[in-house]
């Protein structure tokens, strides 16, 4: 009795393996992006956890801001990127930006982030 192999040939591995590298190597392109983005609501989380923030000034309010994004290493948020604007007795901070990485050859790849936090007095909480 004659028995059949089965199984992926060798072709059919490297071409798995391709595929699988494309994809783990765009994850190594974007995953940065979304940490970034992370990086970003976490500052807007924490200068909205900060005492008496609604009574400082809106370029306080940045500065603080940078600050936080500057200990995250977090380079592609640039202050015309960063918004303050008076709302009732606090303000609401808008984070919007944008990032383009090199792909393969011509192609990029490019992620739009926006993030709102509204700073209130006591706490700030959403």
């Amino acid at each position: 009795m004659k028995r059949s192999q089965s199984g992926m040939t060798l072709v059919g591995f490297i071409i798995v393996l391709a595929v699988v590298g494309v994809f783990i190597y765009m994850g190594m392109k974007t995953i940065p992006m979304y940490s970034e983005f992370y990086a970003v609501k976490q500052a807007l989380n924490g200068i909205a956890q900060e005492p008496g923030i609604t009574d400082k000034d809106p370029a306080k309010v940045k500065d603080l801001f940078f600050r936080r994004l500057y200990i995250s290493y977090a380079d592609n948020i640039k202050p015309e990127n960063m918004k303050v604007q008076r709302k009732d007795a606090g303000y609401v901070v808008t984070v919007d930006y944008e990032v383009r990485k090199p792909l393969i050859a011509n192609l990029d790849v490019v992620g739009r982030f926006n993030a709102v936090k509204e700073l209130r007095r006591g706490g700030g909480l959403e």
